[in-house]
């Protein structure tokens, strides 16, 4: 992976993409509309070309995300915290695409944005849920891989 730096980079990018996922959960907003709103405000020291590919990417792909994670969720979606929801969507799509980074780090890090940011034991949840995910996008990758072979 990366330099210290370069990690405290992107682990702070994640903190403001959860914002950023809070405020399109809450208010609806486009992913350009967070995107200018979050310039204007100051990102901070981030890897900033991380924060603008996953906004964009995981807003577009907030439906296919969110019909993956309800299946292994114990409520539909809509009734997670919005903070969670954030946070679930974030983990998802960097377990789905994101092949660079160990699953173990995703995980972690989105536990640890949800004891930052959220209930008191949703980080339990997460966890939970993230863990699963990634049992399944990793199932179906080795499909894939099987089915290449034959």
């Amino acid at each position: 992976m990366g330099s210290a730096k370069e990690n405290a980079n992107r682990s702070r990018a994640r903190s403001r993409l959860v914002q950023a996922l809070y405020q399109y959960a809450v208010a609806g907003q486009t992913a350009q509309e967070i995107e200018r709103q979050f310039i204007a405000e100051g990102l901070g020291e981030i890897d900033v070309a991380y924060f603008r590919d996953l906004i964009y990417a995981i807003i577009e792909r907030a439906e296919e995300i969110d019909r993956l994670l309800e299946l292994l969720l114990d409520r539909p979606l809509v009734q997670l915290d919005p903070v969670e929801r954030s946070i679930l969507r974030l983990g998802a799509y960097e377990l789905m695409e994101r092949y660079e980074i160990p699953r173990s780090v995703i995980i972690d890090e989105a536990v640890e944005l949800a004891r930052r940011f959220g209930a008191e034991q949703s980080h339990r949840y997460v966890n939970g849920v993230l863990d699963k995910f990634a049992g399944q996008i990793e199932l179906r990758a080795s499909e894939r891989a099987m089915r290449g072979r034959s």
